[in-house]
């Protein structure tokens, strides 16, 4: 029999991927994905999707979603003991891994592992240390389509949300940039490929700049803001 897994998805590329190559594997099987939902705007956090889109994405991949609602703007305190409940009801179900779709972050990869051995969980990480360019090809290569949803001005202009990835936006980006957008340059919204039964369907809506304050490291740090590009994309 094999373990169940909990797959942590974010709607994006890595999440897809990791998907794909879990599937392929076929080593777990997957109970439901989880995704964090940001409670008042209805839309995945960070990535600015709407849950409706979400659920037709789920729909079409054809797994139950588990949506943990967060608040607008959480401490980490309230992050974690929202996620530590949901894990517990995970895991009292007789699951006992989580998959992610990290690829070289050294502190994320720590913090998932340290906080799921406290209740007795592993984490997966199937795309782990891969080279990130060869990735972003062989996701192209095997047919997955993917539009950036947000990007982070500190790296990219307004004009890179709403492009679909391919060779052309891998070419455009610049050299500070991780191909896979890993150290959260931009992120995206992944609606066709190998492991969907039928293209998610959307529209593209405007696009609209979201600012957050940066956390400051002591009191004489001066206020700043991060600045996000979002997308919206509409359901068909």
């Amino acid at each position: 029999m094999k373990p169940k897994a909990i797959f942590n998805w974010s709607s994006g590329k890595d999440s897809a991927f990791a998907l794909y190559k879990i599937l392929k594997e076929d080593q777990f099987e997957i109970t439901s994905l989880l995704t964090s939902i940001n409670k008042e705007f209805q839309r995945i956090s960070m990535h600015g999707v709407s849950v409706s889109l979400l659920e037709r994405q789920a729909e079409s991949l054809g797994f139950s979603l588990i949506k943990m609602e967060l608040p607008k703007e959480p401490s980490m305190e309230e992050y974690r003991e929202i996620m530590g409940k949901t894990m517990e009801e995970i895991k009292s179900k007789g699951v006992t891994h989580s998959i992610f779709g990290d690829i070289f972050l050294e502190d994320l990869r720590k913090y998932r592992e340290d906080q799921l051995k406290a209740i007795g969980m592993e984490a997966v990480f199937p795309l782990w240390k891969i080279d990130t360019t060869d990735l972003i090809n062989e996701f192209l290569n095997l047919g997955f389509k993917t539009i950036v949803t947000c990007v982070n001005e500190t790296y990219l202009d307004k004009s890179f949300a709403g492009r679909i990835i391919d060779e052309n936006f891998i070419n455009d980006l610049p050299e500070n940039v991780d191909p896979c957008g890993e150290n959260g340059e931009f992120h995206t919204f992944t609606f066709n490929g190998p492991i969907f039964k039928t293209p998610a369907q959307f529209g593209i809506g405007e696009t609209v700049k979201k600012t957050y304050p940066k956390p400051k490291v002591s009191p004489e740090d001066e206020d700043s803001e991060y600045v996000f590009w979002f997308c919206d994309l509409i359901v068909k």
